[in-house]
């Protein structure tokens, strides 16, 4: 049994254009192309589609998951292992559940004793995100950046990078309160904590003025990316990008 392109589209969730564009990057061929021009898949291409899902739901790119069904002889093998990173992405989601859920309860609590919404512990924010999975976008756009930043997050402990974590939370929040007073973003004192931001992702690649915008709105344009800056502050992400464009083009053209 074959099903059309629009078919799959539709069972799947995938646009038509990305299934094109899939089988452009030679990652899924279709089963055969009809004389009218149209790709039909069959019950193998569904399945090497389901991989694909997966992998991009674990947060890898087109050429890593090239490269891994590429290496693939037995696909109930292959299920097992994409099985086993699932559970540990469940475990992740459940401990991601638990952060908002104890998030929700310290506002209202300290919002019902004061009137006043106030995070205790803001380093508890993003207990569960995983820091460096970055947005496909961002790595298909920098990818020798990505390499290289990926390469300096191996030689990390896992206390270098809870450290790394608790620093992040807490440069987002003292941006925030500079969001939160109304402060210029070129003021000197948000300029010197874009600088610091700036610093810190050196350690992982060195961006240049275009790098550096473009990532600064991957931070609005990326889903995970915002949700992450408003938890913080809702509107966060556009005032942080503000401000690195700002640094970007003072400092760094």
């Amino acid at each position: 049994m074959a099903w059309s392109i629009a078919e799959v589209a539709r069972m799947s969730g995938v646009t038509s254009r990305t299934l094109r564009h899939y089988d452009e990057v030679g990652l899924l061929p279709p089963a055969w192309v009809g004389s009218n021009g149209y790709r039909y898949y069959e019950e193998g291409e569904l399945l090497r589609l389901q991989q694909i899902l997966v992998m991009r739901e674990l947060g890898l790119g087109l050429v890593e998951i090239g490269a891994v069904l590429a290496e693939q002889v037995d696909r109930v093998e292959a299920l097992r292992a994409h099985h086993l990173r699932l559970i540990a992405e469940r475990d992740r989601l459940d401990t991601l559940v638990r952060t908002v859920g104890r998030t929700i309860a310290e506002l209202e609590e300290t919002r019902s004793k004061s009137g006043m919404t106030k995070i205790n512990r803001p380093e508890n924010l993003f207990e569960g995100f995983d820091g460096t999975r970055q947005s496909d976008e961002a790595r298909e756009r920098w990818p020798q950046a990505w390499e290289q930043s990926r390469q300096v997050i191996e030689t990390l402990t896992a206390e270098d990078m809870e450290q790394w974590q608790r620093e992040v939370t807490a440069q987002m929040v003292r941006i925030a309160e500079f969001m939160a007073a109304g402060t210029p973003v070129a003021d000197p004192a948000v300029q010197a904590e874009i600088d610091a931001h700036y610093q810190g992702v050196c350690r992982f690649w060195t961006p240049n003025a275009t790098a550096y915008k473009g990532l600064a709105q991957t931070y609005v344009d990326d889903p995970q990316f915002r949700q992450n800056f408003d938890k913080i502050a809702e509107g966060l992400a556009a005032y942080q990008r503000d401000a690195m464009v700002a640094y970007a083009d003072t400092r760094l053209s």
